[in-house]
């Protein structure tokens, strides 16, 4: 099979003008990047307000593993599969962060013939929105101890400074340091830490805002700290917020790129679904909304996390009714949530895969919660029997869900067809609804996720947990809606814990405020907001010839 990027240098792309002609939007509106990349004024969005909107389809997946699952691939063949049904579709995804991109998960433009292109620009630089958002946070850090060392008129203090800094890449070495060494010069020494750039609040509330007014407004609520007297401290005390928004200005506007069969794709922010709330901006799905039949929105990670908090807190604050849900999942992954090793995935197993399907299971039921109508989308690798197939087929069916094989990365949007056609007919026949009140107090709502979405028996405070709890009540946070952070390789906080675990104890550790994007996370296990490099990072099997031809991205 060529590589993803061999690939994507065949298809012949559209000059961007043409995919935004296709959409009904003018040449003049737009801001190119190259030939093949284009922002979309955000502001266009009003001239839309009249036209009715296309369904939502949300992609989700199991439990990600080592083995897979190919949730973009799978987005992008169904938007392509539904243009070639003769419907409109748009594919709504987020921005690759440079981390993963350099790290173990590699690039996120999907694969095969199934991506978006141009896949070296998106997975890299793209068109700077990630780099704005690093800036625009270090800018508050900046301020932050630069207010301390003049004098600290707002009597910050120095212990409880919440915000960290920020950077687009893996590096472990920065999640806890010292700043402020080297003498008086250099302000007062204090410990700090660096969070990557797709954890930042920044990077939530750039996909939250409606417009520029909304975003000025988000990071000016930014908690940045506490006073000595344990006041909450205001990105807006600090008067960070306008130029925040000014290095934001283009940021906020989607970007518009194509998929190998030139189907639009919005390309747009990049929080992780396991440390944010893992969706594209919100302002880029109401504008595919306006412009198509169908809009495919992919959700990060499994369905316990990107899905969830799309459905309780996302949909709520952009005015979104989901249409169906598409739950992606793999023989592979599924043999590997039964118990059978990475290096023997590719061996026929029905033992194993009969106990990975459980997994599968637990994701339905709950995603059902939330009376959305689900579709299995089974993506097939080149090991798959026919055996293991019938048997992910036979399952779904038990549970009343039908499952379709997808071949998007073989075939692009023609080995998707049959999964559009399924989607397009089970589309809108649901009764969407939360799982939590947002006015319920912050322990309901953590205990009606542990329960009903992580299957645990009861949940356990840490005395650091409690004492947040405390002072989030006491200072206004308690409606606030929660983003969890915790595991993706795991239904629990245990990424140990494969399958469908139940009956465990779910450990809360701490929770923070991020007042600007409105919402309160609750952070469980050992998740980390600043991962690192692996031993073997997919950094050294990049390479660029001299004449500007990159190898071993994908």
């Amino acid at each position: 099979m060529l590589e993803d990027i061999e690939i994507a240098r065949k298809v012949k792309l559209l000059p961007i003008e043409k995919v935004a002609e296709k959409l009904g939007i003018d040449e003049n509106l737009l801001k190119k990047y190259g030939r093949y990349v284009a922002k979309i004024p955000h502001g266009y969005l009003r001239n839309l307000e009249n036209k009715s909107e296309g369904k939502l389809i949300i992609v989700t997946a199991i439990n990600p593993t080592p083995a897979g699952e190919g949730k973009t691939t799978t987005s992008i063949g169904l938007s392509m599969a539904i243009n070639r049904l003769g419907k409109s579709s748009i594919v709504t995804l987020r921005e690759p962060s440079l981390g993963p991109v350099m790290g173990v998960k590699g690039g996120a433009t999907g694969g095969g013939y199934s991506q978006v292109l141009p896949m070296e620009d998106i997975n890299l630089h793209f068109t700077g929105d990630i780099h704005a958002v690093t800036t625009a946070h270090n800018l508050l850090s900046a301020m932050i101890d630069a207010h301390i060392k003049f004098g600290n008129p707002l009597n910050i203090d120095p212990t409880r400074v919440m915000w960290k800094r920020a950077m687009d890449m893996n590096d472990r070495a920065l999640r806890n340091i010292v700043v402020g060494l080297g003498g008086t010069a250099n302000g007062y020494p204090r410990e700090d830490g660096f969070i990557i750039t797709a954890a930042s609040e920044i990077m939530a509330i750039l996909c939250l805002a409606k417009d520029l007014k909304d975003l000025k407004e988000r990071l000016g609520n930014i908690v940045i700290g506490r006073k000595k007297s344990g006041e909450p401290v205001r990105a807006r005390d600090l008067g960070a917020q306008g130029a925040m928004a000014v290095l934001l200005k283009d940021a906020i506007d989607p970007n518009l790129v194509q998929t190998t069969e030139n189907t639009p794709a919005f390309v747009h922010g990049g929080p992780f679904a396991n440390i944010a709330h893992g969706t594209n901006s919100i302002i880029a799905t109401k504008m595919a909304l306006k412009l198509a039949d169908y809009v495919v929105t992919e959700t990060g990670f499994g369905a316990d996390l990107g899905a969830e908090k799309f459905f309780d807190f996302v949909s709520v604050v952009g005015g979104f009714v989901p249409s169906v849900v598409v739950l992606v999942a793999t023989v592979r992954a599924l043999k590997y949530h039964g118990g059978l090793s990475i290096k023997n995935i590719d061996e026929e197993n029905l033992e194993a895969l009969r106990k990975g399907l459980e997994n599968l299971r637990v994701h339905v039921e709950n995603i059902r919660k939330f009376g959305l109508p689900v579709i299995v989308a089974l993506n097939r690798f080149e090991n798959d029997t026919e055996k293991e197939i019938d048997a992910v087929i036979s399952y779904s069916e038990n549970l009343g869900v039908k499952a379709v094989v997808n071949e998007a990365y073989f075939r692009g949007g023609e080995g998707a067809e049959e999964l559009a056609k399924v989607v397009m007919e089970t589309a809108g026949s649901g009764n969407f609804q939360t799982i939590y009140d947002w006015e319920d107090s912050l322990e309901k709502k953590i205990e009606t996720l542990v329960r009903e979405i992580y299957r645990a028996s009861n949940v356990e405070y840490t005395s650091h947990a409690k004492e947040k709890i405390k002072f989030l009540r006491k200072y206004g946070f308690e409606n606030l809606p929660i983003i969890v952070a915790k595991t993706q390789y795991s239904i629990s906080d245990d990424p140990k814990k494969l399958g469908a675990p139940s009956g465990y104890t779910f450990t809360v550790r701490d929770l923070e405020i991020s007042a600007g994007a409105g919402f309160v996370v609750v952070l469980a296990g050992d998740i980390l907001r600043m991962p690192g490099l692996p031993k073997v990072p997919n950094a050294v099997r990049m390479d660029i010839d001299e004449d500007g031809n990159i190898t071993g991205l994908f």
